[in-house]
């Protein structure tokens, strides 16, 4: 295929580059230990971006390390200085406070655009007020939530007869791709009003869509660690030739996505007045349906609606798998909200889930929260310093600096948790009558804070209880193998490395 690498270019790639990188970083680490440029203050160096490049399959354990010796530390780069905190005062001063200071930059875009284009992610200024003022307003109403929810319950029911049959067979499952089809389905039925059914493994075009959004997810994140990104997607060689494959299979799925929308919303006849539940339709009713303004916004929202909430739900039976009496506290207490005696029909549950149902399920809400503590959706954030500043500890950026704060880091420090932080205790978020009691967005920061807050936030909690409710008043689940070392995947989110093999029973 055109993106193997040729022998040359793999012994240039693997030898000669990095002796040349390894000079550049002597000669620089040199130059910015002992440069006199007046900032007595600015953070401590900690590594170099060697040492990410090394360390990049155990990145975040790598930066957790750093975290716990230096709050605020910097990491050494060729050709800027990337600043990590995981200071709360500092996440606040960065998100909040000296919002317009901090945003993502031409860095940011330059290595996300290729995959997410001028999606809200990516972009700041008019392109982001804008988005977010469209998605904003979609997001709040009582439609969009009302829709969302009964196509949770059909998602979340149609994945419970997929593991009804697994159970059947005595087969072990990968309940981490079940939930990546499950809510790629529920994104792509919520926001584009498509029936893709991966779910049940109908669609092929779905599944080479997934692979190839997660695939080019990953090298992108790995072009922060890669100076010679730009080089390779100019020679079209190596990830970069993958990367450029992954997006053309993409975009192909997301342009005859939008085409056949488009035509469909023509052919009904649709006007403005007419009733349109899916956001598509209400984006194609704005002033700009350029396919491409489109095609950012649909792969924005598949990154946010999907991954992030498969993760969170992979690691959240990972969790209740190692924590059994977590597992079974969650289930009577779904039992006891709806009303139902153990083993419960499941259609029979998700017609009595109601809205308010939801809200009573406080922990279950701890216990997803407390699983998003330690293993947040999007691990690190990275904003691009717009002038030179001074954060709250003390220490000066300067224009031109990535700064970067650290929610995988953050949920397992004991300065901002206590010494129990590394532990999964869903009873730290519960007051002493069992009522949820939510932290400072700045300490627990898997839904950013400030004016680039999660949209979907609550969107996000109802899909995880929805689904959660579903499943676990019905079935109890265990890791297939007990010895399993279950590790992430470093990618833009935070996913489980490989999958996530479980056994699941009947619960009787």
């Amino acid at each position: 295929m055109e993106y193997q690498n040729t022998n040359f270019m793999n012994t240039t790639l693997t030898f000669i580059v990095p002796t040349i990188l390894a000079f550049v970083f002597i000669k620089f680490v040199k130059s910015k230990l002992f440069q006199q440029d007046g900032y007595k203050n600015y953070p401590p160096i900690a590594g170099t971006m060697l040492n990410h490049l090394l360390n990049f399959k155990r990145l975040h354990h790598y930066m957790t390390d750093l975290a716990t010796k230096h709050k605020t530390y910097r990491i050494l780069n060729p050709f800027r200085n990337e600043v990590y905190t995981s200071d709360p005062a500092n996440v606040e001063y960065i998100l909040k406070t000296n919002f317009d200071n901090y945003g993502k930059g031409d860095y940011n875009y330059g290595h996300l655009s290729d995959l997410l284009g001028d999606g809200i992610f990516a972009v700041d200024g008019d392109k982001w007020r804008n988005q977010r003022k469209v998605s904003s307003y979609e997001f709040s109403t009582r439609n969009l939530r009302d829709f969302s929810s009964t196509i949770f319950r059909e998602k979340a029911m149609k994945l419970a007869n997929v593991i009804s049959n697994a159970v059947k067979s005595g087969n072990s499952i990968d309940i981490q791709d079940l939930f990546m089809r499950s809510t790629l389905d529920s994104i792509f039925k919520v926001a584009f009003g498509v029936d893709l059914d991966t779910t049940c493994g109908s669609s092929e075009q779905g599944k080479r869509f997934t692979q190839a959004f997660d695939d080019a997810s990953a090298i992108s994140l790995y072009r922060y660690v890669d100076v010679f990104w730009p080089i390779k997607k100019f020679l079209n060689i190596g990830l970069e030739a993958k990367l450029k494959h992954d997006i053309r299979i993409v975009n192909d799925f997301v342009y005859k996505l939008i085409i056949n929308k488009s035509e469909s919303l023509k052919k009904s006849g649709a006007t403005h007045s007419m009733k349109k539940d899916d956001i598509l339709s209400r984006f194609l009713q704005q002033n700009n349906t350029e396919p491409k303004y489109l095609r950012d916004i649909i792969l924005n929202f598949v990154i946010a609606g999907k991954d992030t909430t498969a993760a969170t739900l992979s690691w959240f039976i990972y969790m209740l798998c190692k924590h059994p009496q977590v597992q079974e506290k969650v289930a009577e207490e779904i039992r006891k909200v709806v009303s139902m005696e153990s083993g419960g029909d499941c259609a029979e549950l998700t017609t009595r889930f109601s809205e308010e149902s939801l809200e009573r399920l406080h922990y279950l809400h701890a216990a997803v929260t407390e699983t998003l503590r330690l293993y947040p959706a999007v691990p690190v954030d990275a904003k691009t310093c717009f002038s030179d500043d001074t954060l709250p500890d003390g220490y000066s950026v300067k224009k031109g600096d990535t700064v970067a704060y650290q929610p995988y880091a953050m949920g397992r420090m004991p300065s901002i948790w206590g010494d129990d932080a590394p532990n999964y205790r869903p009873e730290r978020w519960l007051n002493e009558d069992g009522i949820f009691q939510p932290q400072s967005p700045f300490k627990f920061t898997a839904f950013q804070a400030g004016p680039r807050i999660c949209l979907g936030k609550e969107f996000a909690y109802r899909q995880m209880k929805i689904f959660s409710a579903v499943l676990f008043s019905n079935f109890v689940f265990k890791l297939d193998k007990e010895e399993t070392i279950v590790n992430y995947r470093t990618m833009i989110t935070l996913q489980i490395d490989g999958g996530l093999q479980v056994r699941v029973s009947r619960r009787i």
